[in-house]
C-alpha cells in the first residue's frame, strides 16, 4: 500500500513545487527579481591573532561594479551591482538575482582601515582587515605576594 501512494505523494509535492515557482514569478514581474536579497552576499567571517578575514561568493560581479569601504573602524559596507547577461533569447529560468545590492557588517571590533586588503578570485571576494592594537589580545602578568 505504501509503495502505490508515493508517486501519488511525489507528483503531488513537484505539482506545488510548480505552483510555488509561477506564484514567486508573478510577484516579481516576470522571470527576474529586480533587487538582491538584504543578505547578499552571503559572508563567512572568521579572526587568528592578527586578522579578522571575511569572504562573500559575488558571481557575476565585475570590479568596476564593487565598492568596499570601513567606516568607525568597525563598519564594513560592500556594494554593487550584478547586471544581466548580455545574451539574447529567451529565458527559461532565472534564479539568481541582478541588480544593486548593500550589505552592512558590523565587526567584533576596531580594524586597521588603512591596511586592508581586498581580492577578487573566480566569483568571490576575500578580506584580510588586521586587528588595531586594541583589539588585539595583550597577555597581563600576575604578580603574587
Amino acid at each position: 500500500m505504501l509503495v502505490r501512494m508515493q508517486p501519488m505523494l511525489r507528483n503531488g509535492m513537484n505539482q506545488l513545487q510548480e505552483r510555488m515557482a509561477e506564484a514567486f514569478e508573478r510577484l516579481s514581474g516576470g522571470s527576474t527579481w529586480p533587487t538582491l536579497a538584504q543578505s547578499y552576499p552571503a559572508m563567512n567571517v572568521w579572526e587568528d591573532d592578527n586578522n579578522l578575514y571575511a569572504e562573500a561568493e559575488l558571481p557575476g560581479v565585475s570590479l568596476e561594479l564593487l565598492n568596499i569601504h570601513v567606516t568607525a573602524g568597525n563598519l564594513l559596507t560592500i556594494q554593487g551591482e550584478r547586471q544581466a547577461c548580455d545574451g539574447k533569447g529567451v529565458w527559461h529560468r532565472q534564479e539568481r538575482g541582478l541588480g544593486k545590492f548593500n550589505r552592512e557588517l558590523q565587526l567584533p571590533f576596531q580594524v586597521n582601515t588603512d591596511e586592508v586588503q581586498a581580492r577578487l578570485e573566480q566569483g568571490v571576494l576575500t578580506l584580510t582587515l588586521p586587528k588595531s592594537q586594541n583589539a588585539k589580545p595583550h597577555r597581563i602578568t600576575v604578580k603574587g605576594e
